[in-house]
């Protein structure tokens, strides 16, 4: 969930947030683009490579807000057009190693990173956003950040990471690991990083990938889109 900063020049190349129902509010000096926007460049990973597995916890209660989030309407996953070949070669560079990937979540509506502040403030738990666990503006409302994990493709079972998914705390951190573990999270790493993709060393299981002119949706994830 890590923060991200937006530069002037990005800025400038937003538009304007539509209004619509079910929308997040407007955020000063965080333009949303268009959904017609986030449609010509974002794409399901599964249509880059069919054999990711997908298990969007946002979708289902399934996540520490323990309550499906707003915006997440189907069981898909999206990511710029970039990040999403780029995983596609992670995906097969793991095959060869009987491995794979489990996408938890890529692609973050707004609506969905408003409903997790208000969710840590109305539950008393401000400081996960100050920690860095939760962030007020998300490279996954860019799509350009995904959450995920090994499996092991002959079984389907998920290697052991050491923590669940979304574990605040510092055992979640990525190099806070012995043994087993420890070489599961660095096989994974490894293998993203050789695809251009960056660990946000406070969690395991994200990453991030660099685009030019990376800008924020706000478009519902949808069976139709």
């Amino acid at each position: 969930m890590r923060p991200i900063r937006l530069t002037t020049a990005v800025l400038l190349l937003m538009a304007a947030a539509c209004a619509r129902p079910g929308a997040a509010p407007p955020d000063a000096g965080y333009a949303i683009a268009p959904d017609r926007v986030a449609d010509s460049l974002l794409v399901d990973v599964r249509s880059v490579d069919s054999t990711i597995q997908v298990e969007m916890r946002y979708q289902t209660a399934d996540n520490f807000t323990g309550a499906p989030l707003p915006g997440y309407d189907a069981n898909r996953a999206f990511l710029r057009r970039e990040a999403a070949e780029a995983l596609a070669r992670v995906q097969a560079r793991l095959r060869a190693r009987e491995l794979g990937l489990r996408v938890y979540d890529a692609y973050r509506p707004f609506r969905a990173t408003t409903a997790m502040v208000e969710w840590a403030e109305r539950t008393g738990q401000a400081h996960l956003l100050d920690d860095g666990y939760i962030a007020r503006r998300s490279r996954h409302n860019l799509g350009v950040a995904i959450d995920l994990t090994l499996v092991y493709l002959p079984t389907g079972a998920v290697l052991e990471m050491g923590t669940p998914y979304d574990t605040f705390s510092e055992a979640a951190h990525t190099a806070n690991a012995d043994g087993e573990i420890r070489r599961n999270r660095q096989t994974l790493v490894e293998a993203m990083a050789a695809a251009g993709f960056e660990n946000y060393d406070m969690e395991w299981w994200h990453f991030s990938y660099t685009v030019e002119n990376p800008v924020p949706f706000d478009r519902p994830i949808t069976a139709s889109q």
